[in-house]
């Protein structure tokens, strides 16, 4: 876990390890607003909750629905998880595919895995175009392991595919596994990533008990502005040990 004894000058402590946060540091894809109250219903009755791709950590957000379980997040980036404001309860910093957890630690999971699409550009670019990438929101290059540098791909799904075992080893028997998945366009053709995360899930041993659409609001520029994706999923599992 993480000690945040030093926000006034920016340093963050963890273990040995120390870091300057830019006051400019974001994250680009945090959790729409619309799906923390529904994330809190669904998680109702939980003790405890994980988000191992953890961000800034908004999925504390839940707490102010009804949520009264213990929020936990991973983050591979330490920036992003001082950049957070939220009420976590507690942080992990590290790779997502080697948690430090207890096997059958939670009661449920619930994420957002990165989409594999134009966000994971991570070259330093030069010009003056608006981007909005995670190398670019975090201010330097991101960690080799992170899912936010790799596009889709056999590198994205291989690893994702690793982390979603380690997952499966820290939740309960019969916990929910909740992810937050969206399709992207590339070169005008849909790539379908929610059936790739949906079919690995399931051929991993999960159960899918409830697949919901919202519509929302995408992103406005770039190549791809007039033919985005609707929508984005979530999708809900039960562990089935």
């Amino acid at each position: 876990t993480q000690n945040l004894d030093n926000r006034e000058s920016g340093q963050i402590t963890i273990g040995a390890c120390y870091a300057i946060v830019p006051s400019s540091v974001r994250h680009p894809a945090t959790y729409t607003d619309s799906f923390i109250p529904k994330f809190a219903e669904l998680l109702s009755g939980c003790k405890n909750v994980l988000d191992p791709f953890g961000g800034v950590g908004k999925l504390a957000l839940i707490k102010q629905h009804g949520f009264t379980g213990k929020v936990v997040c991973n983050e591979l980036e330490p920036e992003w998880a001082e950049a957070g404001k939220y009420n976590v309860d507690e942080w992990s910093i590290g790779d997502a595919a080697n948690l430090r957890f207890a096997n059958s630690e939670f009661d449920a999971i619930c994420t957002s895995p990165t989409y594999g699409n134009r966000m994971a550009d991570h070259h330093n670019a030069k010009d003056a175009s608006k981007r909005i990438t995670y190398r670019h929101c975090l201010g330097r290059p991101l960690d080799e392991q992170n899912t936010g540098k790799m596009q889709w791909g056999e590198k994205y799904r291989q690893k994702h595919v690793e982390i979603y075992t380690e997952c499966l080893r820290v939740l309960k028997p019969n916990g929910l596994f909740i992810i937050n998945i969206s399709d992207h366009i590339r070169k005008g053709e849909v790539i379908p990533v929610v059936d790739w995360h949906k079919e690995t899930l399931l051929s991993m041993g999960m159960r899918l008990v409830k697949e919901i659409k919202i519509e929302t609001p995408r992103m406005g520029f770039g190549k791809n502005a007039k033919v985005r994706v609707p929508h984005e999923c979530i999708l809900v599992f039960r562990h089935v040990a």
